[in-house]
């Protein structure tokens, strides 16, 4: 069961006055050579080098990590060993590394989730990717730009990308059709999204819904998915990436525009409200009850093999036409932690990093989860265009991802503590759709009951 946001931004407040002062020599996040060590730690190691890895890959994500790992370490017998080792939800893991730092028992590698970019940052408990590829000459260039974007700060990349996602905007194109609509004629923006949720919804003869035209989970990402296609920031200092942001800027203008769209739809009859839960979001979805839904490419394959509809895509809606924005990543990447760790571990374990970002095992990885594969050649291999041949919905993502330029917007907001942030704005939806506030009113108490947390997680990490 994940942790509440309130627990887990308590959580980490809590441990990272004492992880940011813990961590020294070369394991701290200086990203000067001196830590990361060189390929002949390997060689100077005696017996096998393990590298523990923790992880939060479930089902056939899990088969497929499995399936890496297992090639990586037949490739490297007798000389390194990685053994994964699932931790959980994305909380549960963060809240289990915080622990392992104080108990200083940290893995040798770790998979946070993009939220937790801040915190792992400021814990100072890891060896930086760009240290690495700095110290050997290793291009990164191969990384998709938005993606390597996300992960990087002061243009020096944090950690190594892994499983990356994008948002998409879903269509049940026979809903489409029935309604005499072109499901290759999309709607580019909320404007357009909403008078076609209109006609998309559908009533039975007692005046029930049996169709509603849009929906999705109240989810804080979408939120922070359609300020970034406007070109607004979430947060101050460039979205976190110029310092450390002291304070959100959702409660914007046009942060209440996109939330009160939102409520006048659900509030219309046009648009389910599911919850927050986004299991119920999908199933209704899948199940042909929502004609239009926004979620991310992690679900593609499973609604096309679920529903018993053609499942369309188009790029994530815009807030109006002239927007210069674009979408934010999501997804995960791999922290190499440093203290209490040899130099053959660490070592080993950008070997690892190295060996996943690679094409090949990219490609292995987007077709057998459906993420977005983080290196920009793994599309040429032949086995991943013949799945995108198999699924050219995915062709939507490809080409939304090529068409964004990084900048700070779309390279999303660092927040040490980013999910109470999100779920402030979760609440704030919920309390426009109720009526119980406008949604200017709501963002505003979401962001002024956010900031004593700003406040004491920048205060605990100086």
């Amino acid at each position: 069961m994940k942790k509440s946001a309130r627990a887990l931004a308590a959580l980490l407040v809590s441990g990272l006055a004492l992880t940011a002062c813990s961590s020294g020599g070369s394991g701290g996040s200086s990203s000067g050579d001196a830590a990361a060590p060189a390929a002949s730690a390997l060689d100077q190691a005696s017996g096998v080098t393990t590298v523990e890895f923790w992880h939060s890959m479930t089902g056939k994500n899990a088969e497929a990590l499995t399936a890496l790992v297992n090639q990586f370490n037949s490739a490297h017998q007798g000389k390194i060993e990685v053994k994964p080792v699932f931790q959980g939800s994305y909380d549960d893991l963060v809240a289990k590394y915080k622990a392992s730092v104080q108990q200083k028992a940290t893995p040798a590698l770790v998979q946070v989730y993009d939220i937790g970019t801040r915190f792992m940052i400021d814990s100072k408990q890891t060896v930086p990717a760009q240290a690495f590829a700095d110290r050997d000459g290793y291009s990164l260039d191969d990384l998709q730009p938005n993606i390597r974007n996300y992960y990087s700060v002061d243009g020096k990349l944090a950690s190594m990308p892994f499983n990356s996602s994008v948002p998409l905007l879903y269509l049940n194109t026979d809903a489409f059709r029935e309604a005499g609509l072109d499901p290759a004629r999309p709607p580019a923006t909320l404007a357009e999204l909403g008078d076609l949720a209109k006609k998309l919804t559908k009533k039975d003869g007692g005046g029930q819904t049996v169709r509603y035209g849009f929906g999705a989970a109240v989810y804080g990402w979408f939120v922070e998915e359609l300020l970034a296609e406007s070109g607004s920031l979430y947060c101050d200092s460039g979205n976190g990436r110029t310092g450390k942001a002291a304070k959100v800027s959702f409660d914007t203008a046009k942060g209440a525009e996109i939330v009160q769209w939102w409520a006048d739809l659900v509030k219309g009859g046009y648009a389910a409200n599911t919850g927050r839960q986004t299991t119920d979001a999908q199933a209704a979805f899948k199940a042909g009850t929502v004609a239009m839904h926004l979620e991310s490419t992690g679900v593609l394959r499973g609604y096309t093999e679920a529903a018993k509809f053609t499942v369309g895509t188009a790029p994530f809606p815009k807030t109006a036409a002239d927007d210069q924005g674009g979408p934010v990543i999501g997804g995960a990447s791999l922290w190499i932690s440093g203290p209490g760790h040899s130099d053959a571990q660490k070592r080993a374990s950008w070997e690892f990093e190295k060996f996943l970002s690679a094409p090949e095992q990219q490609a292995a990885w987007h077709t057998g989860t459906g993420y977005f594969p983080v290196n920009t050649k793994a599309l040429d291999v032949a086995a991943d265009k013949q799945w995108v041949a198999t699924y050219p919905q995915f062709q939507t993502a490809i080409d939304q991802l090529a068409a964004t330029k990084p900048t700070p917007a779309t390279a999303g907001c660092l927040l040490g503590v980013m999910p109470q942030a999100r779920k402030g704005v979760e609440t704030a939806i919920e309390q426009t759709v109720s009526g119980s506030k406008t949604a200017q009113q709501a963002l505003a108490d979401a962001a002024k009951e956010l900031q004593p947390a700003i406040d004491g997680y920048n205060s605990s990490v100086g």
